[in-house]
């Protein structure tokens, strides 16, 4: 069981790592729009304040509120690592990763920054310790509603970018392009995830066919 435990948590935090390095990425790549999610929170800003990384607390906890009702169960403890982890992986890699100059550097790194986000999102859901707000969200939807990941995803990031834009918010190109790839990739990686998970927790060779 303490086995279990901690090959969860590995997991858990090489997922958060993936998208804290993503983000990173996208960051260098800026000129093309920020994620769909950061539209909205710099929309908020604009019109009553605070600041962005304080709305991004404050819809993160709303929707763990709103998700907690829904699902009638309590959040879990990952819910919260997220939240802390996300931010510290994010400033560590984004200390470390080098600027870049020029339009074809800055685009390569924010698709990579996009793949990243949705490679870790895989990872760190497969690991069941409870998923990140927005995460949730998109998980409720496709317990509730049958949605498929793709299309719960799409809908959410479609949704933030908008309400966004409508107080303001900027978007670029790369936002419309992150809220179309999010889906997509998560729906790839999480069920070899998993996969993967399950063959190590049972002590099997992990094969790819």
């Amino acid at each position: 069981m303490r086995k279990e435990f901690l090959i969860r948590w590995l997991f858990f935090f090489i997922g958060i790592m993936f998208i804290g390095l993503g983000i990173a990425f996208t960051i260098r790549g800026q000129r093309f729009g920020v994620g769909s999610w950061d539209v909205l929170h710099m929309g908020l800003f604009y019109h009553f304040g605070l600041s962005v990384g304080a709305w991004s607390v404050i819809i993160g906890l709303l929707i763990v509120l709103l998700t907690a009702i829904l699902l009638k169960r309590a959040p879990q403890i990952g819910t919260f690592m997220n939240m802390i982890f996300t931010g510290v992986f994010l400033d560590l890699f984004n200390s470390i990763l080098p600027q870049v100059e020029g339009i074809l550097s800055e685009l390569g790194c924010f698709i990579l920054g996009i793949i990243f986000i949705g490679i870790g999102c895989g990872i760190y859901i497969a690991a069941n310790l409870g998923a990140g707000p927005r995460d949730s969200l998109m998980l409720l939807f496709v317990e509730k509603l049958r949605w498929s990941i793709t299309v719960a995803r799409t809908a959410m990031e479609v949704f933030a970018a908008g309400v966004g834009y409508l107080m303001g918010g900027p978007v670029g190109i790369g936002t419309i392009v992150m809220v179309f790839a999010l889906g997509p990739i998560i729906e790839i990686i999480l069920p070899i995830s998993k996969k993967v998970l399950n063959r190590i927790l049972n002590g099997q060779a992990v094969t790819y066919k």
